[in-house]
């Protein structure tokens, strides 16, 4: 079983549509037990951050995500929070991935980062198993996590930064499968798959 965490925020019915039309067995939950229950767990996106992990420590869920051995996979804000910082609400995040987010340039591109944009793979890695380069994914995103040496795959939008992470178990997306037609559904199956 899949946890797909419930934060009070995010896009979490829409990502419970798309591993729904893959068959993918999950549960919404904000509960500890459930998550360690779960085999995986994905941290949907789309909010603020330092609202995101105000909500995660009322949850009681910030030291239990730091130390899971399990698969995690983070979208847009869920990747985000995974960094020691973020500009975004200027908070403190996880912990998992080294730095901040950081906000684009309004006055060199339109922010937010709204629409259909070119992922470049960079690395070999199972999350983008039977999935073309330079594919198009969905974005809806102001913050971005700077390119780094967990980056696996990257966009641009002004300048290039992390389209996708990945350090031990943890996977982050700042795409949005759930809304990217059938790559989107294709990283998500390939996520759920993960031995």
């Amino acid at each position: 079983m899949i946890a797909l965490i419930d934060y009070g925020a995010g896009n979490t019915a829409s990502v419970a549509n798309a591993l729904k039309s893959i068959n993918a067995d999950y549960k919404i939950t904000n509960s500890e037990k459930d998550i360690c229950d779960s085999e995986k767990i994905i941290f949907p996106g789309v909010g603020e951050a330092g609202f995101t992990i105000k909500k995660l420590h009322l949850l009681n869920l910030v030291n239990l995500l730091r130390i899971m051995k399990k698969p995690l996979l983070g979208i847009c804000v869920g990747m985000q929070v995974m960094c020691e910082r973020s500009k975004e609400g200027n908070s403190a995040g996880l912990g998992i991935l080294p730095g901040s987010t950081d906000m684009f340039d309004p006055s060199a591109v339109k922010v937010p980062h709204m629409g259909w944009n070119r992922v470049k793979l960079l690395k070999e890695n199972v999350l983008f198993n039977g999935i073309k380069d330079e594919i198009y994914f969905y974005y809806a995103n102001s913050f971005y996590v700077p390119l780094n040496d967990y980056a696996i795959a990257s966009s641009s939008h002004g300048l290039e930064f992390s389209a996708a992470v990945k350090k031990d178990n943890y996977y982050g997306v700042q795409f949005h499968p759930e809304k990217s037609g059938e790559a989107g559904l294709k990283v998500l199956n390939n996520f759920i798959e993960l031995a």
